[in-house]
């Protein structure tokens, strides 16, 4: 018999006081007089152990915030975008204007029973990562299939969809629908998206027959994105056979891709209409969708316009300094720059404190830049005599 069973038997059978009872089995009185009043509230019950979870939970999020996570989380789900913890947290944010922290989103997505078990994947921390630190500096590029449907919504004609990916922004350059990539494709798209948004200084592909023929064991020659990149001054970079996370980038934009284009409500039945919906994908993807990879969750193009473009091969005997910070406004208005092993502060402004910027700094020419919208806060030329830089 536990000792809460004799406590109370000797308390209501044998009549005995609390200081009796407490001294007869070596408790304290307090618990002797908490036992009763429980034993007295819920009778038997008392005798078994309860749960010590608290009554109330003051940090907990709101019901209408859960209710809110649930609509993100269907709404992004049925849409073909991305519906995890940090994208539902942006959209609170830009959208809803409420603040939730990604774990918090992320045990509530699991208490709902929103989330589905998936094997272990290997560590992100076990991959080498990289990344262009200018927009134009690298682009990837890679082909994928996606099947057409009948009318009735059966399987039809297999086509493939040519992407041309900026490596530093992830901005989707050029996306277009072919019932079969070939060389000459590759190389009319490769002009298209140079024409439009600049050149590149390099280019990253897989080893495919559309871009190389490295291992074609010297027949044919070269393609003719070889031939453009050598006119151009363009370096071509390859990856290694069986490495596709070195094209990584494009490779999950395909995914993206094609995740969106399968939950659409009518599937395309022609070239033209995978074509349609491939535009409106560049618009959602570059314009609208925050990315997870991104400073601040911004969205592609965003990234792309706030740095200068870098540019093929030039002349580069002049012996300059280029370099690129990210920093934080502090609350004085300033950011600070070493320039020849001297600090200086530059000012920008109070209005701007606390805000995430980029310093792109070439020689002692600054440029200052909001990290999350690219607005150009301050040019300026360092005064190297000057500690503070002061706004004129």
């Amino acid at each position: 018999m536990s000792k809460a069973r004799l406590v109370i038997t000797a308390l209501v059978v044998e009549k005995q006081t609390v200081a009796e009872v407490a001294a007869r089995y070596g408790v304290h009185r307090s618990w002797v007089y908490r036992l009763k009043a429980r034993y007295d509230d819920i009778g038997e019950a008392a005798f078994e152990p309860l749960s010590r979870r608290p009554h109330t939970c003051p940090t907990a999020i709101p019901a209408g915030t859960v209710h809110l996570i649930r609509q993100l989380r269907k709404r992004l789900s049925e849409a073909g975008l991305d519906a995890g913890p940090d994208t539902i947290v942006w959209h609170l944010a830009h959208h809803h204007r409420v603040t939730v922290s990604v774990s918090t989103v992320s045990r509530t997505l699991a208490r709902e029973g929103l989330v589905v078990p998936e094997p272990a994947k290997r560590p992100k921390s076990s991959y080498l990562r990289f990344e262009a630190s200018m927009p134009n500096q690298t682009w990837q590029s890679d082909f994928t299939h996606y099947r057409l449907s009948t009318p009735d919504g059966a399987p039809a004609l297999d086509c493939e969809v040519l992407t041309w990916l900026d490596d530093h922004s992830r901005y989707a350059l050029h996306l277009t629908a072919h019932p079969r990539v070939s060389a000459s494709i590759v190389l009319a798209a490769f002009r298209q998206a140079g024409d439009l948004h600049g050149y590149p200084a390099s280019t990253l592909t897989d080893n495919g027959m559309v871009y190389t023929t490295r291992f074609a064991g010297g027949r044919g020659g070269r393609t003719s994105l070889e031939h453009e990149l050598r006119r151009l001054g363009i370096v071509q970079k390859n990856s290694r056979p069986n490495h596709p996370t070195t094209c990584g980038k494009v490779e999950r934009f395909q995914q993206t891709l094609k995740k969106w284009l399968r939950a659409q409500p009518v599937q395309p039945t022609t070239v033209t209409e995978l074509q349609a919906l491939l535009d409106r994908f560049g618009v959602e993807y570059n314009q609208h969708r925050p990315h997870r990879s991104l400073p601040h969750r911004a969205t592609p193009a965003t990234v792309y316009t706030a740095r200068p473009k870098a540019g093929p091969s030039a002349d580069r005997s002049a012996d300059t300094h280029d370099r690129v910070r990210t920093d934080r406004v502090d609350d004085s208005g300033c950011v600070t720059l070493r320039v020849n092993g001297r600090l200086h502060h530059i000012g920008i402004g109070r209005t701007h404190a606390r805000t995430h910027v980029i310093l792109l700094i070439h020689d002692l020419h600054v440029r200052v830049i909001n990290a999350l919208t690219g607005e150009l806060l301050r040019e300026l030329i360092i005064d190297p005599n000057r500690d503070y830089q002061p706004q004129t």
